[in-house]
């Protein structure tokens, strides 16, 4: 076991500190990975997989179950997501966690947060969750508090600003970005290069998010992305992004080789 905790005195180790019930915090971060959130009698929508551990009497039930059918209506608007999601509800305390990535809470006050989509780990039903336009992300809207995990310490950024999309966790009350691309790699050597041989592939100093207006922009201190499950295909319409589920362009269609550096495989890069 590691030893946290405070020593014991002048030349004592310093031990684990153990947690009970009692002891735990409520709806507050038990260390900077892990957090606590304390229910009582209430719910909370929680992505699944991020539960570890948890005293009391609690169960979790699928977002398709119909007795929670009224708290799903007036609160998760994401159907292609539905299957990654479970309510919890009862009494106790739930640790929340998330393969070692830091762990914090937020809190919305009659607010407006789009967030990646393999970001947010839970949210209080006072929050409406729902699809964003960006492909990969959801939008939080209301009042209440969400909990979501980062690959590092997150940054508050003010626009106008630009991303390298990787670094991307969301953005608050703010219009959603558009793509950048920099000119000289899209005319440069190098671009024609990776066009050429397929060695190579699109960085944040050759593609970014921009974002303007006001607001406040969320990035993670790195640019490795967490990993993500498939959450199904999008639903086919016109000038919805990613439908149909495939996002296989013409060129590889007919057989041409599909190139990192090319947009589609910043679309895929990028859950577009």
């Amino acid at each position: 076991m590691s030893p946290y905790g405070t020593p014991g005195g002048f030349g004592t180790p310093a031990g684990p500190t153990v947690f009970d019930p009692a002891t735990l915090p409520c709806d507050d971060n038990v260390n900077a990975y892990t957090f606590c959130v304390e229910l009582k009698g209430s719910q909370w929508f929680l992505q699944k997989g991020k539960m570890i551990a948890y005293y009391g009497s609690m169960e979790f039930n699928g977002v398709g179950h119909g007795r929670l059918d009224r708290l799903v209506r007036t609160s998760f608007h994401s159907p292609l997501h539905a299957s990654d999601w479970v309510v919890a509800e009862g009494s106790g305390k739930m640790l929340l966690a998330d393969r070692a990535f830091d762990v914090n809470s937020y809190d919305l006050e009659d607010g407006n947060l789009t967030i990646r989509s393999g970001n947010l780990l839970a949210f209080q039903p006072t929050l409406a969750l729902k699809q964003s336009i960006v492909p990969g992300f959801l939008t939080l809207i209301g009042t209440g508090k969400f909990v979501a995990a980062s690959n590092g310490p997150v940054v508050f950024m003010e626009p106008p600003i630009r991303v390298d999309p990787q670094a991307l966790v969301g953005w608050a009350d703010c219009p959603s970005p558009c793509h950048h691309y920099d000119h000289g790699y899209m005319t440069g050597v190098m671009g024609g290069l990776r066009a050429l041989t397929g060695l190579g592939g699109a960085s944040g100093e050759e593609h970014q998010f921009e974002f303007v207006g006001a607001g406040t922009v969320l990035l993670q201190s790195t640019e490795t992305l967490l990993a993500e499950q498939a959450t199904g295909a999008v639903p086919s319409g016109a000038g919805v992004p990613g439908a149909g589920g495939t996002h296989t362009s013409p060129s590889q269609t007919a057989g041409t080789q599909r190139l990192p550096g090319q947009l589609g495989d910043l679309q895929r890069r990028f859950g577009l």
